[in-house]
């Protein structure tokens, strides 16, 4: 008999095996057990039965395929060409395959541009519901944050034109511009910035210049000027605001409209694409500066009224901004995991040192805020969107309130994200860095933090109750619960009286309008910490994972109570608390609410 072979050395780890492995690779539905839970508390249960398998598939293709091409598209941006071959004036940009690949995942596949706005995607029998919408967004910007722009701004054009168009208008563009054929699908931008109108949109200076009717019932403009800031800059069909001719100034002078980049007869219209941005994140995406030099574009609702109508597409961009946030921010704590869990170093796992343990649950509180925030605003626009005159008042309020407070949160989350992967997530080839430079422009579109904030304190709370009316809806969710211990709903009231009183003293005071940042971060933090009651309560009733009762009681004292940083004193429910949540095994509800109340 030959002889035995020799009995295998035991296997050193040594280079490449110290390094800690990333969250690619796996299904981010099926890794995402808060995200799962939730929808199963918010979402009706057929719903949620008919949409697995597109979570899923999604959540797949995120952690996968479409994660390998963003990775891959962000390394070649898109480069303009001024001119063809023949020397004529057809700028055109040029994309890498892989940014095609996800446009076709994005629209022609899951159809997000056109799945709120009628039935048919994703063998829906109706437009889909917000909670469908905005998960699938969700999902899909943990792996590519640049295309949702294009994605979003084409959605929101869509309600635009839908809602405000005439219905000549409509026929003409529509069924185009809902479509996921490739063949004939137009596909939306909005352009609003420019040199003289950022934040300060009534200083547009675009003019427009009446045409009358044309033969197929369409009032048609000439606009003339310049737009300054324009992503999707190749879009088939931008909605801009422009100022008719003799209109009075500011933002009671704007209209709105729909400029084609090609004309019916296939010709090109009258603006060009000066040059695309250099820009810090979301380098995938193209966003350009256009100047029109008498471009045809079509009237879209009443002319006197196209800030206000300009504002409904705003506003769904708004919203949209908070949930990317909070699809990024779970990117960045997956990779934070990843990393804690998959590293050693100083004779142990890296996870197992406090000061790294505090900083995971720096990423993984803002994380879970900005989740509870998108299930509730999603589900209160379902509702509004049903004709529930209540739910629209919410919506009004949750909408910069979650644009403000999540956008700003997402810069910190990425950083500390980074931090973790340690000098590798600095590096290119690792997502960390990525995320970091697009968790940037959060804070930027759609206004910044400052518009935001001032939007939530001014108006929505000011001016039209919003605070009262969240802080009602939260309310009618906790009180109920049979879960909570009183003495923590006794606090969670206090919390929101007091945050209602700030925000209406900061109202009230024309001179307290530096303080409309607090009151709007207040707003947001004591709305999360009820939900996350809510929602960690019920769940635990009902069998499952209880941990979001302990994550209420951590955003209450960290980010609303007053805190000695010099005080040396420990806190025992935290640190008890810290090693249940970045355990994976379920928490108790007997725990939790033993945690909460201590």
């Amino acid at each position: 008999m030959p002889d035995s072979p020799p009995a295998a050395e035991p296997r050193v780890a040594h280079g490449a095996h110290h390094v800690a492995p990333d969250a690619s690779g796996v299904n981010f539905y099926r890794v995402d057990r808060q995200f799962r839970d939730l929808l199963g508390l918010y979402m009706e249960p057929g719903l949620r039965a008919a949409m697995e398998p597109h979570f899923d598939r999604l959540g797949d293709l995120a952690g996968n395929r479409l994660d390998e091409l963003a990775r891959t598209a962000d390394r070649h941006p898109p480069v303009l060409h001024a001119r063809d071959r023949f020397g004529r004036d057809e700028d055109w940009i040029e994309y890498h395959p892989a940014y095609r690949e996800m446009e076709k995942i994005a629209f022609e596949e899951f159809g997000m541009h056109a799945m709120s706005h009628r039935a048919g995607v994703l063998g829906m029998a109706e437009p889909a519901h917000p909670l469908v919408k905005y998960g699938i967004t969700y999902l899909f910007v943990q792996a590519e944050f640049g295309l949702m722009c294009p994605v979003s701004v084409s959605d929101t054009s869509n309600f635009t034109i839908n809602r405000y168009g005439s219905e000549a208008l409509k026929r003409l563009l529509l069924d185009r511009l809902l479509s996921q054929d490739p063949a004939v699908m137009l596909k939306g931008t909005q352009f609003m910035t420019e040199k003289a109108a950022g934040s300060d949109v009534g200083a547009i200076e675009t003019e427009a210049e009446p045409l009358g009717m044309g033969p197929d019932g369409v009032e048609r403009w000439r606009l003339h000027g310049q737009k300054w800031f324009c992503s999707h800059a190749d879009a088939d069909v931008a909605v801009l605001l422009a100022r008719p001719r003799g209109a009075r100034p500011g933002t009671a002078g704007l209209g709105l409209f729909a400029m084609p980049r090609r004309l019916e007869d296939g010709w090109r219209n009258a603006y060009r694409i000066v040059r695309l941005k250099d820009k810090l994140g979301t380098r995938s995406m193209a966003s350009g500066e256009i100047r029109m030099e008498g471009a045809l574009a079509y009237q879209v609702g009443d002319v006197s009224r196209g800030f206000k109508h300009m504002m409904d597409q705003v506003n769904l961009s708004r919203l949209s901004h908070g949930v990317r946030a909070a699809s990024m921010m779970r990117r960045c704590l997956n990779e934070s995991l990843a990393a804690a869990r998959g590293r050693t170093a100083f004779g142990g796992p890296v996870i197992d040192r406090p000061l790294l343990r505090r900083q995971l649950m720096k990423v993984m509180v803002p994380t879970e805020q900005a989740l509870s925030m998108y299930a509730f605003s999603a589900e209160a626009m379902g509702r509004a969107n049903k004709g529930d005159a209540s739910a629209e008042t919410l919506l009004r309020i949750l909408t910069p309130v979650y644009k403000f407070r999540a956008c700003r949160d997402n810069i910190p989350v990425a950083s500390a994200a980074l931090e973790v992967r340690g000098g590798l997530g600095y590096i290119e080839e690792w997502v960390t860095a990525r995320l970091v430079r697009d968790a940037q422009i959060g804070t930027l579109w759609e206004g910044t933090s400052n518009i935001n904030a001032l939007d939530v304190v001014q108006r929505a709370a000011g001016r039209a109750g919003g605070h009262k009316a969240l802080s009602a809806a939260l309310r009618d969710r906790y009180e109920p619960s049979g879960a909570l211990p009183g003495q923590y709903k006794g606090l969670l009231g206090a919390t929101l009286d007091r945050v209602e009183r700030f925000v209406e003293a900061v109202a009230a005071d024309p001179a307290k309008e530096d303080r409309c940042r607090v009151a709007a971060g207040a707003l947001y933090h004591a709305a999360t910490a009820a939900l996350l009651a809510w929602e960690g309560a019920t769940l635990g009733a009902q069998g499952s994972d209880a941990r979001r009762l302990l994550l209420s009681r951590l955003v209450l004292e960290h980010r609303l109570a007053p805190k000695d940083p010099l005080s040396l004193s420990e806190s025992t429910w935290e640190r008890e608390a810290s090693e249940l949540l970045l355990d994976e095994a379920p928490v108790p509800l007997a725990r939790a609410q033993a945690l909460v109340a201590a």
